[in-house]
């Protein structure tokens, strides 16, 4: 009988596809140590993303994997997690306490960027990453409301400001330092001042990700986040409708001419269901997303329902991922961010900080 050696797991494992990056665990480089003894393996393996929710169903899904090996009768799989820094645009570096920033936005008003944006921090801070959102939409933020958040921020120093927390992620809003009825009346140069203040002056604390909700369009505040705000990667929203998909082409287009990743597409409010009996009607049009999706070559990350419990939800203060925390949409947005999140993870890592800092001095 020829003993299996750990080239033969290895090889073995190039079978294992994760779904959630459509990469092997071998070329995602996800296993770290292989030990054969006799007939018997265990392996460790490290994912770039968090997912607390899909781990045990990881672990069982490659042991049985394992054991599909002719030769292997037993097969032990140990999974964690590590969520490191990815490459920002050229000259810039991450934020110190960001690992990474990741923009959420759409072409067009009204197609649920927000209430996405706020649902995605929500479930990668359920999937156990250490998460913050800011509220980049100067002229109206709606990130406190649907938080159930208000008031001034609390300031330690009097100089910078410290990030309110809700269901344990921490935000930033021009929402908490101006009255809910007070209108923004400001240029352009006043709003993206806001926006590298808020980013900058917020005492952020070790996240893994900073979700940024950006306002609708590609004006100054997108060009500004382009081009001086060291984003991994962004996310687009839109819904079936053709207005809106050609809307946020053009938010795509932005992305790749300032050199930022986008992640995926994530089409809002695709079928409309019934609060009454549950009909599913798909009153924007269906599969346009999708095949947005593919003929950028780009990702298509998941499809929301035009649910009015979602809508509920997010003004009352108590978004659906925690609303709901077992329903069907908080499951797919749970998919939608563990998606995200392993998309990054397969970009290309940020080494700046590996590199020493270099100082003449004048003898």
């Amino acid at each position: 009988m020829t003993s299996i050696t750990k080239a033969d797991v290895e090889v073995h494992l190039c079978q294992f596809i994760d779904p959630h990056h459509g990469v092997d665990l071998v070329s995602a480089k996800s296993v770290k140590s292989i030990v054969v003894e006799g007939e018997a393996v265990s392996v460790k393996l490290e994912l770039g993303y968090p997912a607390k929710t899909y781990l045990d169903t990881l672990k069982a899904d490659v042991e049985q994997h394992l054991k599909t090996l002719a030769g292997i009768s037993s097969a032990s799989v140990d999974v964690t997690v590590k969520i490191v820094s990815h490459a920002v645009q050229q000259a810039l570096k991450p934020h110190p306490q960001i690992r990474n920033i990741i923009a959420v936005a759409s072409g067009k008003g009204g197609v649920g960027k927000s209430t996405t944006s706020v649902n995605l921090a929500l479930a990668l801070a359920a999937e156990g990453a250490s998460v913050g959102i800011l509220d980049a939409d100067i002229y109206g933020p709606s990130i406190p409301t649907m938080l159930g958040l208000s008031g001034f921020p609390d300031s330690e120093d009097k100089k910078t400001m410290m990030p309110k927390v809700a269901y344990g992620i921490q935000t930033m809003s021009i929402g908490y330092l101006v009255e809910a009825d007070q209108a923004m009346i400001w240029r352009g140069p006043m709003v993206t001042n806001a926006l590298q203040q808020l980013l900058r002056d917020t005492n952020w604390k070790d996240l893994d990700y900073l979700i940024i909700d950006l306002p609708p369009g590609t004006g100054d505040i997108q060009l500004t986040l382009a081009q001086q705000i060291p984003v991994s990667g962004a996310v687009i929203v839109t819904t079936p409708q053709d207005i809106a998909l050609i809307d946020a082409q053009r938010g795509l287009g932005m992305f790749a001419k300032v050199n930022v990743p986008v992640l995926g597409i994530v089409e809002n409010m695709s079928v409309h269901i019934c609060s009454e009996c549950g009909h599913e009607e798909a009153i924007f049009g269906t599969g346009g997303g999708a095949v947005m999706a593919e003929a950028n070559k780009v990702d298509f990350l998941g499809e929301l329902p035009l649910d009015m419990a979602i809508r509920i939800n997010a003004d009352s203060g108590k978004p659906t991922v925690v609303a709901d925390p077992n329903g069907r949409a908080t499951q797919i947005y749970q998919k939608i961010a563990r998606t995200t999140a392993a998309k990054l993870a397969l970009k290309a890592k940020d080494f700046s900080s590996k590199f020493p800092n270099i100082v003449i001095q004048a003898n």
